[in-house]
C-alpha cells in the first residue's frame, strides 16, 4: 500500500474566500444578508466572522460609515424607549462602530443622565457620567473616555444603546472578543437593551455559548 504525504495548507479566511469570489457581491450585501453570505458564513467561528465583518468595513469610506450612521441614529432618536428614558447608557463610538458623538451631546442637552463605558481592565468596564465634550481623556487603550467616579446606580438605567461587531436576527450578540458587555449587561435589569450596527453586520446566524447576552431588539 503506498503511503499518502499530506502538506499543511493554510485554509483561506471566510473574507478571503468572499474576496475572491466577488467583491462587489459582497459589497451590495450591505443592505442585507445574501445567499453568497448564509452560504458561507453559517457554521463560522466568532473568530471568523469577526474576520469577515472588518473585511466589510473597509470597502467603505468613513464618509459613507457616517451617512449610514446618521440613518440609524435618526431610528434610535424616535425609539419610544429613548424618548421615555431619563437615564440612558450609550457608546462614545469608535471610527469602525454607528457613530454617536452627535447623539450623546443631545441628549444631554435635553436633560438627560447620560453614562458612557469605561475599560478598566482586561475583563472590567464600568460607567461614568458624561458631563460635557471637555471630560473625556485617552484610555490605555487609545479609546477616549469619560473622567469620574463609577456609576453603580444600574436599576436606575432604562436604556441601553449597545454596539457589537454584528447581530443575528435571534438577537445574538458579536462583541469584539473580550467579553465586556456579556459581563455587564446582567447588572441593568430595567434597561431596554437596543443592539446597533451597520447594515453589513447583520448575519444570518451566530455562533453563542452560556455567557453570551441577548438584547431586546436590534437597529441596522
Amino acid at each position: 500500500m503506498k503511503t499518502r504525504k499530506f502538506q499543511t495548507v493554510s485554509s483561506p479566511s471566510i473574507a478571503d474566500t468572499l474576496s475572491a469570489r466577488s467583491a462587489s457581491t459582497v459589497r451590495s450585501s450591505a443592505t442585507g444578508s445574501s445567499s453568497l453570505q448564509e452560504e458561507i458564513l453559517r457554521g463560522s467561528s466568532k473568530l471568523e466572522l469577526r474576520r469577515y465583518v472588518r473585511s466589510l468595513k473597509k470597502q467603505f469610506t468613513h464618509e459613507e460609515l457616517i451617512e449610514q450612521s446618521s440613518m440609524l441614529i435618526r431610528r434610535v432618536q424616535e425609539h419610544p424607549r429613548l424618548r421615555s428614558a431619563e437615564t440612558v447608557l450609550l457608546y462614545n463610538s469608535l471610527p469602525d462602530e454607528v457613530y454617536t458623538h452627535a447623539l450623546i451631546r443631545q441628549l444631554h442637552a435635553e436633560g438627560k443622565t447620560v453614562l458612557l463605558p469605561v475599560v478598566v481592565s482586561e475583563t472590567e468596564m464600568e460607567i461614568r457620567h458624561y458631563t460635557s465634550p471637555s471630560s473625556f481623556k485617552e484610555s490605555s487603550y487609545g479609546i477616549l473616555e469619560p473622567v469620574g467616579e463609577a456609576f453603580t446606580d444600574f436599576p436606575s438605567i432604562t436604556f441601553a444603546l449597545i454596539p457589537g461587531m454584528a447581530f443575528d436576527a435571534a438577537r445574538h450578540r458579536l462583541g469584539r472578543g473580550k467579553g465586556y458587555y456579556d459581563r455587564f449587561l446582567p447588572l441593568l435589569t430595567n434597561a431596554y437593551k437596543l443592539g446597533i450596527c451597520f447594515p453589513f453586520q447583520s448575519l444570518p446566524s451566530i455562533p453563542i455559548d452560556e455567557y453570551d447576552q441577548l438584547v431586546d431588539e436590534v437597529i441596522c
